[in-house]
């Protein structure tokens, strides 16, 4: 079993959005002490996001702007952050769009600006930073599932996104298989409803009381709830761990 170095960093993609999963996990884990890598679209708000961290808390923390989308981009970018922090132990893909288009009005520009960001962009960031990992010996990648693909849906975003996300499973377990020699574990996260801007905008409480209809507990999950069970899976103790779908869902999808 690989232990971890003493000084740590994960590499947490979408983490700009004010009231997203990305930002709720960056402060989370860099109180945990995880020195942080931000990647989103916006460069400037990239940096600006590490330099607040770096000040808030004991910790290193960098930024570089990216289109997940875009393989050359992605790359940059990490190659840019490995350079400016230490080692490289985690990688959370959260970057991703919704699609609330219906089926029948789809278009192929829709769809494929879907599968790109959602599923091509965990690709690329995943294949990058394995490089790493696999050469140092240890890594914990956590991607972002939906369980809407588990459902075929039933959310805020339709088909697109419910395939997306249920490819981000398949590569999930292929990519846990094949890095798993290398003390590298991959899982995912199924989030049920999340109250972020995702779903079309700030949840109303008439919203979210017809959601919790389907839920086994009373309460819409909040991004705090995501953020823990990302930093759960990256845990060093966590290393036997990989190939799962971890559904933080309040017990809308039981299986």
């Amino acid at each position: 079993m690989s232990e971890f170095p003493a000084e740590r960093t994960v590499i947490v993609t979408g983490a700009v959005s004010p009231r997203g999963i990305g930002r709720a996990t960056v402060n989370y884990l860099a109180e945990q002490g995880w020195n942080i890598g931000v990647i989103d679209l916006d460069d400037t708000a990239c940096k600006e996001l590490a330099r607040e961290l770096s000040e808030k808390y004991p910790i290193k923390a960098a930024g570089v702007g990216a289109n997940v989308g875009d393989e050359s981009s992605v790359r940059a970018a990490i190659d840019q952050l490995e350079a400016a922090l230490p080692q490289i132990v985690a990688l959370a893909n959260v970057a991703g769009v919704s699609s609330p288009v219906p089926y029948l009005d789809l278009d192929a520009a829709e769809w494929d600006r879907v599968l790109n960001i959602n599923l091509n962009g965990v690709h690329y960031a995943t294949r990058r930073v394995a490089e790493s990992m696999v050469k140092n010996g240890i890594g914990r990648i956590v991607n972002i599932s939906s369980v809407s693909a588990q459902r075929g849906g039933g959310t805020f975003s339709k088909t697109p996104y419910s395939v997306a996300k249920a490819g981000v499973i398949g590569l999930t377990r292929s990519v846990a298989r094949e890095l798993g020699p290398f003390d590298v574990t991959v899982n995912a996260i199924s989030p049920g409803p999340i109250d972020t801007d995702i779903m079309g905008g700030t949840l109303t409480d008439e919203r979210k009381d017809e959601m919790v209809k389907d839920l086994v507990v009373n309460r819409v999950g909040t991004t705090r709830d995501i953020a823990a069970a990302i930093a759960f899976l990256i845990s060093e103790d966590t290393g036997y761990i990989t190939g799962q779908t971890l559904n933080v869902d309040g017990g809308l999808y039981m299986h």
